[in-house]
């Protein structure tokens, strides 16, 4: 048996895993954690990592058919017949998995390494590492640019 991605209808992931494993076949369903600025104020949300998409490991002769006319299926992936997906991308998913969620560790810096700014108003910019802020998901570089320190989120940086 091999792993297959299966397409469903939007926001029918859940729904698709739990009737496809009450038919006894494993799924993969993989979330990620995101923070989003909603209302005002900056949250974490539960959002699909491959949105419209759940992985599942069948025989495609014995339930491409069932899996196919499943509520909220809308096709498994593959024009002829069902594509397989290699087990070392479902190994990678799963050993960067805690529970349903990926985890996605952030880079750690040391005091003065350089450091490039990803994301938002000082995109592109370059900086050295000078500390982290507690508890925050900050950290304080002190950019190039500007000769200035500046509080930033710690995902907008990369090792240069």
């Amino acid at each position: 048996m091999n792993w297959y991605a299966v397409y469903t209808k939007a926001k029918s992931e859940d729904s698709v895993c739990r009737l496809l494993q009450s038919a006894g076949i494993e799924t993969l369903n993989p979330k990620i954690k995101v923070k989003k600025f909603i209302r005002n104020k900056y949250v974490y949300v539960i959002e699909q990592l491959f949105p419209c998409y759940i992985f599942a490991m069948f025989d495609p002769e014995k339930y491409a058919h069932m899996i196919h006319f499943t509520r909220g299926v809308k096709y498994i992936v593959g024009k002829e017949a069902p594509l397989a997906v290699h087990d070392e991308i479902i190994a990678t998913l799963r050993a960067g998995m805690e529970g349903d969620l990926v985890v996605i560790k952030p880079e750690k810096f040391e005091k003065g390494e350089r450091v490039l700014i990803k994301e938002g108003p000082f995109k592109d910019f370059y900086g050295i590492f000078d500390r982290e802020i507690s508890g925050r998901e900050r950290a304080m570089i002190l950019l190039d640019a500007l000769h200035c320190k500046i509080d930033i989120e710690s995902g907008a940086l990369k090792k240069a």
